[in-house]
């Protein structure tokens, strides 16, 4: 697959004419071209969006509805085209494709009826005057999007862009760059007009560096890791644009002994390894209430050992391949650390060569025990299909070893004590937490985590409110 930019309501090739290799990663080979764009490119994208914007800004709502619903309806109408580049692309199962193509359409048609419903607010000051806010689009923004699910988080970051009345400019990862692919040709047919939404592939130092430099892109929005981050925000702050970071993960998953422990462990094996534990909401962090360890210990690692790990594109499949080798390396190295720091491996930590796929990436989901909650395996992010497990005595010592990192985005607990619910959920340090269940999302609540794990929010409102400047008018009476 020959992949290119989509500009102005056209696709286009680089302007350098050079591209980037586009691996398989279920077997370990090239199978395609990206562009390797650069600032030349952004800087073309920036020209058409400048000149659409003002115009899209002032497209009825209604008209905004039809051409993000439109979109949606474009998705579904190719979810197994889309979910099969997905798969292939990122090396997740093909299942699991099929369910993101869904979430990505669904996330066009919210933020298509978010378009006619946002509003703002007014105040009256006691017969002396009127105060009423504009929520106004901030222009050409940028939106930078990860490998890890793809569509999923491009869409996610696009639609309420292009709700609000941006014009966007957007980077997909150079490592899955399929289905932005696809989803220009989808704009195309959906009668979105042209330059509204530009997406230029390319490598995060060049392409997604000349965004965040630009000095008339306002706002950022980026999902991705913690490192590149904080470079962002390093360049992106004194230049005084808006941002919103959502970035890296240590989640914590507790399981008290009063909890439904079947449903917990059944819960957890999809909590701790889908997606090959490329998601930024996996729980990489298994605590246990003492009372009830071994019992939960022996039920996981049972579980775990009924995955299937092999070929994306067979049904049976529950892990596929690591997205990238580099990345495929990291996880290992991550493995052989644990080992290091004196952690057992109770199931996995081996890499897998499945039939007809023998030089792909893949890896054995991974349950290590024995480790300090202060050592590096239980401090960094991992990102793939690697757990730790570790006991706790009481309330206060879970809350402490959870607590214990840098990261703040997402917490799970288990438990069937009210009190001790609403207790956890209010100390525990994340922007997300899940209590007797994972990843139940409703899209108009906020997403997003706190520490290093990211500013601001996603979702609903609160994206529609990154994505537009308040302006306060007062009206004397």
């Amino acid at each position: 697959m020959k992949i290119v930019n989509y500009i102005n309501g056209e696709l286009l090739e680089p302007i350098s004419g050079n591209y980037l290799d586009n691996f398989d990663p279920s077997t370990g080979t090239v199978y395609g071209q990206v562009p390797d764009s650069g600032a030349e490119d952004v800087e073309v994208a920036y020209k058409y969006a400048s000149a659409a914007q003002k115009e899209w800004e002032n497209t009825p709502a209604e008209e905004k509805f039809k051409v993000l619903n439109a979109i949606a309806e474009g998705i579904d109408s190719k979810r197994e085209e889309f979910a099969l580049a997905e798969s292939r692309d990122q090396g997740k199962p093909l299942w699991l494709a099929r369910n993101e193509m869904i979430r990505a359409a669904q996330n066009f048609r919210f933020y298509a009826t978010a378009a006619m419903q946002f509003a703002s607010e007014s105040h009256a000051m006691e017969n002396r005057a009127i105060n009423y806010t504009l929520r106004q689009p901030i222009g050409v923004v940028g939106c930078i999007s990860p490998w890890n699910l793809p569509l999923y988080l491009f869409s996610w970051k696009i639609a309420p862009a292009l709700a609000a009345g941006n014009a966007v400019i957007a980077k997909p990862s150079e490592f899955t760059p399929a289905t932005a692919f696809l989803l220009s040709e989808v704009c195309i047919s959906a009668g979105l007009p042209n330059g509204v939404l530009n997406i230029i592939h390319g490598l995060g130092p060049k392409v997604g560096q000349a965004m965040v430099e630009h000095k008339k892109i306002k706002a950022i929005s980026f999902t991705g890791g913690t490192v590149t981050g904080k470079y962002i925000a390093a360049t992106a702050a004194p230049m005084f644009k808006k941002l919103s970071l959502e970035l890296g993960g240590k989640n914590p998953n507790i399981i008290f002994a009063d909890a439904d422990i079947d449903k917990a462990v059944k819960t957890t094996v999809n909590t701790s390894f889908m997606n090959q534990g490329e998601i930024c909401l996996c729980g990489s962090r298994l605590l246990i209430e003492e009372s009830v360890y071994d019992q939960v210990k022996k039920a996981l690692i049972e579980e775990v050992g009924k995955l299937t790990v092999g070929d994306p594109l067979i049904d049976s499949t529950r892990i596929g391949a690591i997205v990238s080798k580099p990345h495929f390396e990291k996880v290992k190295s991550y493995i052989e650390l644990a080992k290091e720091e004196g952690g057992k491996i109770l199931i996995g930590g081996n890499t897998v060569h499945p039939q007809g796929k023998e030089n792909g990436w893949y890896i054995q989901p991974t349950i290590i025990e024995g480790l300090q909650s202060s050592c590096r395996t239980n401090q960094e992010e991992i990102f793939g299909p690697v757990i730790t497990i570790m006991p706790f005595k009481n309330e206060a010592e879970a809350l402490e070893i959870a607590n214990g990192t840098e990261y703040g985005l997402a917490a799970t607990f288990w438990t069937n004590d009210l009190k001790r619910a609403h207790r956890m959920a209010a100390e525990l340090d994340f922007g997300i937490v899940w209590v007797n269940c994972w990843l139940l999302r409703d899209l108009r609540t906020p997403f997003g985590g706190v520490k290093s794990s990211g500013v601001g929010r996603e979702g609903g409102w609160e994206a529609m409110r990154f994505f537009t400047e308040p302006k306060n008018v007062c009206i004397a009476l």
